[in-house]
């Protein structure tokens, strides 16, 4: 779908795109090639897509995937991906708010992948309920907002680090990022995007049970930024557990949250859950 169709879609069909749902519609090819191809989609993938538009990126995923569940909040825009696509035995579209959906109907999503070009206004939520689930996809390729797929890939001591790195990175390892021109998208974001692709680790870092101590955690470690970590835990766990962990892990008692790493929280989580059930 080119720019110029794009527009006539939009013009015919007087739909006025909506600023708050981040409605930035990728139409460069070229673009649309590259996340198709970090998917590494074959006949057997079933993909999610979330915030499909006018399907631009919607016609290529039909072509190399199985299946694909496209979601679209807009009405109007369902609407027409219903009538646009109405030949296409392997797509399953719903107008549905793709967070809510999420939570409302919970499922195994450890066979899928995620592709798709999020609404920036809701990318990194969507991404820390995926993260979160017991079964989450199995590869995500996403474009959004340059500024969260830097805090995606971040690790510890860069400047974007921080509770969303983590949430994410428990569950999925980076495999890179590229950059999209503004003028890739109609209409022109105020702010700079990329393309972010995740890996899902296998194995998983932590055990499904100790999730819920890790994130409150990072929680508790990134809720105020500028004060040292250990008193910030100290809400949660007892001084003495919290320093001998800290001296285990070779961590001062001074340091902050944006200098400890994945793999040191992962440790800390483990021997902060010990020490409660001793």
């Amino acid at each position: 779908m080119k720019l110029t169709e794009m527009k006539q879609i939009l013009t015919s069909g007087q739909i006025q795109l909506t600023k708050s749902l981040g409605q930035n519609f990728l139409h460069d090819q070229n673009q649309l090639r590259r996340i198709v191809a970090a998917a590494e989609l074959t006949p057997a993938d079933r993909v999610l897509e979330i915030g499909p538009g006018l399907g631009p990126l919607t016609e290529l995923l039909l072509e190399k995937a199985g299946s694909v569940l496209a979601i679209e909040k807009d009405r109007r825009l369902a609407d027409f991906l219903k009538k646009h696509f109405a030949t296409a035995p392997n797509l399953e579209l719903r107008c549905d708010d793709a967070l809510d959906y999420l939570r409302r109907e919970p499922r195994d999503w450890s066979d899928w992948k995620l592709v798709a070009n999020l609404p920036y206004s809701v990318a990194s939520p969507l991404l820390v309920e995926l993260a979160g689930l017991p079964g989450c996809p199995s590869r995500v390729v996403v474009a959004l907002q340059l500024e969260v797929a830097r805090r995606l890939v971040a690790r510890a001591d860069d400047a974007d680090y921080g509770l969303l790195s983590l949430l994410v990175q428990l569950r999925y390892e980076p495999q890179g990022h590229f950059k999209i021109s503004a003028d890739c998208f109609f209409p022109p974001p105020d702010v700079e995007s990329a393309c972010v692709v995740l890996k899902r680790r296998e194995p998983s870092l932590l055990p499904d049970e100790l999730r819920p101590t890790f994130t409150r955690l990072v929680k508790l470690s990134f809720s105020q930024r500028r004060k040292m970590m250990m008193k910030l835990l100290k809400q949660d766990w007892p001084a003495d557990k919290l320093g001998a962990a800290f001296e285990q892990l070779g961590l001062s008692p001074q340091i902050r949250a944006e200098k400890v790493s994945l793999e040191q929280f992962v440790q800390l989580t483990k021997i902060l859950e010990a020490g409660r059930k001793a």
